[in-house]
């Protein structure tokens, strides 16, 4: 049995939040959207070679524990997903200015999948 090569993609992303609905959106430039995968409060959009290119995060405010207003302006963010047998796994490091401090977060989260996503890895900033 072969071992599937790992594909490594690095893109410029942008950001938006929709304030009535409490969804963070992440989308990577340039890549062509072909379905996504749901799970309790994340979605993910896949591109037609199998990169994830955007994570949705449903209900923001309270999966990060601050304010939608601290949302609306994200200064700096890096997203890094990887694929690895069957294991989704997301690093997600952004700024936001919370009582005029700079407040970094940094979620790891890991799922799994049975979607048939190949092995691949991405790194989104903006």
């Amino acid at each position: 049995m072969t071992k599937m090569q790992k594909r490594n993609l690095k893109t410029k992303g942008e950001v938006d939040f929709d304030y009535k609905h409490d969804i963070l959106f992440f989308k990577f430039s340039e890549r062509e959207y072909n379905k996504s995968i749901e799970f309790e409060n994340l979605i993910l959009d896949i591109d037609t070679r199998g990169f994830i290119t955007g994570l949705q995060i449903l209900e923001a405010s309270k999966f990060f524990n601050i304010s939608k207003n601290a949302l609306l302006k994200i200064p700096r963010w890096e997203l890094k997903t990887s694929v690895n047998n069957g294991v989704i796994e997301i690093r997600l490091i952004f700024n936001v200015e919370k009582r005029n401090k700079i407040i970094e977060k940094n979620p790891i989260i890991m799922q799994h999948t049975t979607e048939p996503l190949r092995n691949s890895q991405l790194v989104c900033v903006a």
